[in-house]
């Protein structure tokens, strides 16, 4: 609250120059999380959180939850042989099958896996509509050629129509264009009908703005879109977020967004459907699902209010948490908007305490109700291809006796048994540094409570030595991690109980007890080990051959190492190796690679935390790693000066290496219009132009990540730019249809050279040369100044060189020519994205 609210007298905050705060308590019955049992309370279980997945968690179940994508997804051809990590398909059918039939949580790293995701991507949060397009559009594609192609479309797949109607003659342009999901502002929009109304809104095309209408000239004209039919299930993204050109920056709309239970878009005599619409299809819907964005613009946290079957009962799908839920949950509190704290002492006059709600509906699922019975349809085993049964089952009956093993696990104890033999296998035969490898030897499972001197029984049935020769040493672990027998057990302790002596020999405190079995080659009782006074050295003896360098020492150099690796692979230069450590917690390689002569010992190498690891990684580099570690490779796309081509290049130079450097790379590897062409390198965003790399700029400083570096020949008339000659930015754009229309550049930006006095009729002859585009095309586009984002439109007659003030502009934001006309580039007909934060990375899947 600013300060100037807190003492303003009219606001009633202070009394007496004291501010009283009241608080109200409310205790709610909550049942203990930890505790909780999803599938038990409601017959639905939760997906783990990876990190920042919970928007794709709410996703998944509300695609789960459409029994007919269901079904479809199970029907889609797997095989055994198939790894649910390489298959997206075998992946998803996992992932269904584990939510219908599990009773705890699913994970979904097979699936994320699938997707050719890393640990990075997991903890990345993205767009969910994003996140729905690119998974639909891959099941769309794999689904092809099998029985359940086309179940996309048939699900989300609508029409729409976009049209110019003239005022005074009779012409009419209109073009169908396809939806998966329909955008809706929130932003000056009451409800769902205002939206919608606000979508087909007529705008009219006059004075300045007027429509060329072929054989007609400039007309009077009305712009709009109207709805040939909607799919079955009509999926909703409201626009939360958008861009503020004022702050420049992205900012989320908290405001009071109301949706109906049930969607009437037949209402008002049909006023959204074109008139080449089917009337006989009742578009009446009902809403199926409301998933929530909580938090900011910056990031907060995604869930789901779900009714799997259209009945009045709500479910809450939050991640790993499943709960039942009522109405005024799933619609009311969505809203958004703000809420008012009830007055608890009208007496004082205050006025009352607003706040925002900052969770509210991001996106809508709605089935319509003629399509119900078949959307809503029964899944069950049949269904199911019978390796996924079988594969699936199998995973199950594993988890429970891990389960119950876990369960069971404070009553037993492991003891680990290592024998000469196991000795003479780790020495010279694998890469170790311990005297056994402790993962290798004879494991037995025995109950805490079991006599010592049964455990010998079981150890004579299982190795053929009799109880009277065995003897046991109990293991010491020393400070490098490494063990040593220490002692073997007394007679008095061989009475007691296996768990007894784990407790008492077992510092650790672990679940292991790790012993020697000494063997007595005498048909008679072992003979006990000379008493070890102060004076004494217990040793050890290690076995080297030095023609075959078999034993390994901790205390090798980096080049010890990749000179004995190198020398096992046959590799006959070291330096091309390229080690990378193990993370003991995940189980995987470590992220980043370990540089050259970056560590001292071999131990360095292998110690992760506080544990060491006897796993590393390598790879076989095609130059030697001290040259690849001062090179950078520069991701470049070479724009063809004649040719409609983008040729992507990846140029590997030094890091010092300069623009300049990349260029002569480059003009070994492009085809160029003539021999003496020069080139240049921009920095392009979003289809603009941000940047003319200078040549002496270091590529070690240029981001290509986020970034399009892009390559292009110098036109010649730039390169004989006069000093009256101005150099201006030429962007392509279309704007929002609606109230809003909001400016959204596509295609590919480019400069022009405009001269003194030209007018916009002489420039406009110049790009349609350049870019090839026909009369007829060419006809109906608009030519607009654009100054932060606004456009003003301009005649053939306006001298174009006079609304620019200034050369060599290039801010993103500031002035360009824009070129007004329908993006014809080839593309999936899914709504242009505009909530994806600033923050997010763009949704790929990989495979």
């Amino acid at each position: 609250m600013p300060l100037s609210e807190l003492y303003d007298p009219g606001r009633g905050y202070l009394a007496n120059d004291t501010v009283y705060v009241e608080a109200e308590v409310i205790v709610r019955k909550v049942l203990d999380y930890w505790s909780y049992d999803s599938k038990k309370e409601t017959g639905f279980v939760g997906l783990k959180n990876q990190g920042a997945t919970c928007y794709m968690n709410s996703l998944l179940q509300t695609l789960y939850h459409i029994p007919y994508f269901r079904k479809a997804v199970y029907h889609m051809p797997t095989t055994e042989n198939d790894a649910p990590t390489a298959s997206i398909p075998l992946a998803l059918q996992s992932l269904f099958y584990k939510l219908q039939y599990n009773d705890t949580s699913v994970a979904t790293k097979e699936l994320t896996k699938s997707f050719g995701w890393d640990t990075y991507d997991s903890f990345m949060q993205h767009d969910v509509q994003e996140l729905n397009r690119v998974l639909c559009e891959k099941l769309e594609d794999k689904m092809k050629g099998t029985v359940v192609e086309g179940t996309i479309q048939q699900l989300f797949e609508g029409h729409h129509m976009n049209y110019i109607e003239c005022i005074n003659v009779d012409y009419k342009s209109t073009r169908k264009e396809s939806f998966y999901d329909l955008q809706l502002d929130v932003k000056g929009c009451k409800d769902v009908y205002a939206s919608f109304d606000k979508y087909v809104e007529v705008e009219r095309l006059e004075g300045d703005n007027k429509y060329h209408a072929e054989g007609h000239g400039l007309q009077d004209a009305k712009k709009g879109v109207l709805f040939i039919d909607f799919p079955p299930v009509l999926q909703l993204q409201l626009k939360r977020f958008e861009y503020d050109f004022m702050r420049d920056t992205m900012v989320k709309i908290n405001d009071r967004y109301e949706f109906p239970l049930q969607l009437d878009l037949d209402r008002e005599d049909g006023k959204y459907l074109s008139p080449d619409a089917d009337r006989s299809v009742r578009n009446l819907y009902t809403l199926h699902s409301v998933l929530v964005h909580s938090g900011g613009v910056h990031g907060g946290h995604y869930y789901a209010f779900i009714r799997p079957t259209l009945s009045d009962q709500w479910y809450k799908f939050d991640d790993e948490r499943v709960t039942k839920e009522d109405l005024k949950r799933a619609l009311d509190e969505q809203y958004g908007g703000e809420e008012e704290l009830p007055q608890t002492n009208p007496g004082f006059n205050n006025p009352p305490f607003k706040f925002t709600k900052y969770s509210n509906a991001y996106m809508l699922v709605y089935i319509r109700e003629s399509d119900k019975d078949k959307i809503i349809c029964n899944v069950d085993e049949k269904d199911i291809a019978e390796h996924l049964r079988v594969r699936l089952k199998k995973e199950q009956e594993e988890k429970e006796d891990k389960r119950k093993y876990k369960a069971q696990a404070h009553l037993f104890t492991i003891i680990k048994v290592a024998r000469d033999q196991d000795l003479r296998e780790q020495i010279g035969k694998d890469i170790y540094f311990d005297l056994v490898d402790h993962d290798k030897v004879r494991s037995f499972r025995i109950q805490k409570q079991t006599p010592f001197q049964q455990f010998k029984e079981e150890v004579a049935k299982e190795f053929g030595i009799p109880v009277q020769l065995q003897r046991f040493w109990i293991w010491a672990k020393r400070q490098n991690h490494t063990y040593r027998p220490n002692r073997p057990l007394t007679p008095q302790e061989e009475l007691q109980p296996v768990g007894q002596i784990r407790e008492a020999s077992n510092k650790a405190n672990t679940a292991e007890l790790k012993l020697f079995l000494e063997v007595e080659l005498l048909d008679e009782r072992p003979i006990p080990p000379p008493e070890k006074s102060k004076e004494d050295i217990f040793l050890f003896f290690k076995l080297y051959d030095p023609e075959k360098p078999e034993l390994r020492s901790k205390l090798h150099t980096y080049d010890d190492v990749v000179e004995r690796v190198a020398h096992k692979l046959g590799l006959d230069d070291p330096s091309k190796l390229r080690l990378t450590s193990h993370n003991c917690y995940s189980q995987q390689p470590k992220p980043q690679p370990i540089k050259y002569r970056g560590v001292d010992r071999l131990s360095d190498m292998l110690v992760h935390y506080n544990q060491t690891s006897d796993i590393l990684y390598y790879e076989v580099l095609d130059i030697p790693l001290p040259e690849l570690q001062g090179l950078k490779t520069l991701k470049v796309a070479f724009h063809h000066a004649t040719k409609e081509e983008v040729v992507i290049h990846n140029i590997r130079l030094p890091k010092q290496s300069t623009v300049g450097d990349v260029i002569d790379e480059l003009k070994t590897k492009v085809e160029l219009s003539h021999p003496d062409a020069e080139l240049r390198l921009l920095e392009v965003f979003y289809h603009k132009i941000y940047k003319i790399f200078p040549l002496t700029e270091r590529i070690e400083n240029i981001n290509d990540q986020y970034w399009t570096v892009r390559a292009e020949e110098i036109p010649e008339e730039e390169k004989n730019i006069g000093p009256n000659d101005r150099l201006i930015l030429v962007y392509h754009f279309a704007k929002e249809t609606g109230q809003n229309q909001q400016v959204q550049n596509f295609g590919e930006p480019f400069f022009l050279v405009i001269h003194e006095g030209e007018t916009l009729e002489e420039i406009k002859n110049r790009i349609q040369k350049k870019l090839h585009v026909s009369d007829e095309d060419f006809a109906k586009w608009k030519f607009a100044f654009m100054s932060m984002g606004r456009p003003e439109y301009l005649q053939d007659s306006d001298v174009v060189y006079n609304r620019f003030q200034r050369r060599d502009v290039y801010g993103a934001f500031e002035q360009y020519l824009g070129l007004e006309h329908t993006d014809t580039t080839p593309k999936r007909a899914y709504s242009a994205n505009q909530n994806r934060h600033t923050y997010e990375k763009p949704v790929k899947i990989y495979n």
